[in-house]
């Protein structure tokens, strides 16, 4: 209702590696056609993205269509042109192979997995899905979920993978059959983490000129990851934080078309966020109640 874009830079690892490269370095293992246009390598080389896993293929490039209804909460696929990426099957390098933190992106579980057994000994892996595959192949999705260290959904998803539809319970229950932790992604509302032993929740960073909400998900699962990479740490604390820099970066992903945002921001607007987001939730606790 905002506007649209057409032929515009898109993609899981788009909003991703321009989300994480604010904070870390950034290699991508993606298929593109031969189509896909100069100025979007240059746009990647320019945020210092490693593209050397970036296959390129005969054919044309993954399409995606679709549009949101005035509440912005989820898009209605209008059409999908898989292309090139039908047969894509990611081959990681002995470079790639070691890299300590890896990100999984919204593609069929059963690449994910292949991905997984391509490496050495990550750090932390974090993975990503739609209601797609989970309608489709919910077993390989779960499989995946309990391979990784952290596996993001969103409240459809999260939903539909437990069974159950309050999501605080729908997080728990993941757990319970087998996830380490999980996020689940609320849009406006903010997301929520949930393992064995934790529970915390962050708000959504307050944005008043939202354009489009598409890759908010993949920007905040960029920011998550880049500032552990960044910090070093992998403990609850660090994670709460991550979470702050990954709303970040999705508050700045929604405010235009493509990954514009992310592309063009700079440090001190993300720490303004962020900072903004820990003023959102702190306040003193009274110690003479009761």
């Amino acid at each position: 209702p905002f506007g649209e874009a057409d032929e515009a830079l898109g993609g899981s690892a788009s909003y991703f590696s321009f989300s994480a490269s604010h904070f870390a370095p950034v290699r991508i293992v993606a298929v593109v056609g031969e189509d896909f246009p100069t100025e979007h390598r240059e746009a990647f080389v320019r945020r210092g993205v490693d593209l050397s896993g970036l296959q390129s293929a005969a054919g044309r490039t993954f399409r995606w269509r679709g549009e949101y209804a005035a509440e912005l909460g989820h898009a209605h696929t209008l059409e999908t042109q898989l292309n090139v990426f039908s047969s894509f099957h990611p081959a990681l390098d002995d470079g790639h192979r070691g890299c300590p933190f890896v990100f999984l992106a919204n593609i069929d579980p059963d690449l994910q997995l292949e991905v997984l057994e391509q490496m050495r000994r990550p750090r932390l892996t974090v993975s990503d899905t739609m209601n797609y595959w989970i309608a489709r192949k919910p077993e390989r999705v779960m499989e995946v979920i309990r391979r990784v260290d952290v596996a993001l959904l969103n409240e459809e998803e999260a939903r539909a993978l437990s069974g159950e539809t309050q999501l605080v319970r729908a997080a728990a229950r993941l757990v319970e059959q087998g996830g380490k932790a999980v996020i689940v992604k609320k849009g406006e509302h903010g997301s929520l983490y949930r393992s064995d032993d934790e529970l915390f929740m962050i708000p959504a960073f307050p944005v008043a000129g939202l354009q489009d909400p598409t890759g908010a998900g993949d920007s905040f699962a960029g920011g998550f990851m880049g500032w552990l990479a960044r910090s070093g740490r992998l403990d609850v604390p660090a994670q709460r934080q991550a979470m702050a820099f990954g709303t970040a970066m999705a508050s700045l992903a929604i405010e235009a078309f493509s990954p514009a945002r992310l592309i063009g921001a700079q440090p001190r607007e993300i720490a303004q966020r962020v900072a903004t987001l820990h003023r959102m939730v702190d306040f003193e606790l009274e110690r003479s109640f009761p």
